[in-house]
Order: structure tokens, then C-alpha cells, then sequence
């Protein structure tokens, strides 16, 4: 899902002004990026509890950056309205699933 979301905004930012690329288009694609980067991590070092919270909480703050860098993107016009309220919706999905799983990170811990 968060693969999915940040493909979608590399697509969108495409079209972002030649000025924005080395600041609005490059931090957008970053945080993006960085919440699927964050959860490969994590993934991997679920059997450490902490480091995977860690991690968890990384992408979380990774997924709220981005969406500042959307809200940019609306107040900048690069970004359709209707484009922003869904891929905004979509990290709101995201935020609340990583809550979830640093909530109850014990149930993705594997069997020692």
C-alpha cells in the first residue's frame, strides 16, 4: 500500500515545476520512499521488539512528513484538490495501520 502510494506521487511530481526539483519534488519523493524503506527495515527486525517499534515510528513520522509535503503541493497548485484529499486519505489509512502495528507489536513478532 505505501509502495503504491509513493509510485503515485512520483507520477504526480512529474509534472511539478522544474524549480521544485530540488526541494518540493525531491522531499515529497523522499518521505514517500522512506515510509516503504522504514517498514522493509522493520520487517526484517521483528524479532527485536524495540527495533522494530523503532522503525515502525520511524515510517509513521515518514508518512506524516509526506503529507505536509502534499498539503504543499495543494497550497503550491501543482497538486489537483481531489488528488490530495485521496492520497492524503491513503496515509491517514497508512498512519493508522503503523499505529496499529506498534500497538500490538508483539503479535508480529515470529516464534523463537
Amino acid at each position: 500500500m505505501a509502495f503504491k502510494q509513493s509510485m503515485e506521487i512520483f507520477e504526480w511530481s512529474k509534472k511539478f515545476p522544474k524549480a521544485e526539483t530540488y526541494s518540493l519534488t525531491d522531499q515529497v519523493r523522499r518521505s514517500s520512499r522512506s515510509v516503504c524503506a522504514n517498514l522493509a527495515e522493520a520487517w526484517r527486525k521483528r524479532r527485536y521488539e524495540a527495533a522494530f517499534i523503532s522503525k515502525l515510528s520511524d515510517a509513521e513520522a515518514e508518512a506524516a512528513e509526506t503529507q505536509v509535503w502534499l498539503d504543499f503541493s495543494l497550497a503550491c497548485g501543482y497538486l489537483p484538490e481531489e488528488m490530495h484529499k485521496g492520497l492524503y486519505q491513503q496515509y491517514d489509512f497508512i498512519l493508522g495501520k503503523l499505529v496499529n502495528m506498534i500497538r500490538q507489536s508483539d503479535q508480529w513478532q515470529p516464534p523463537h
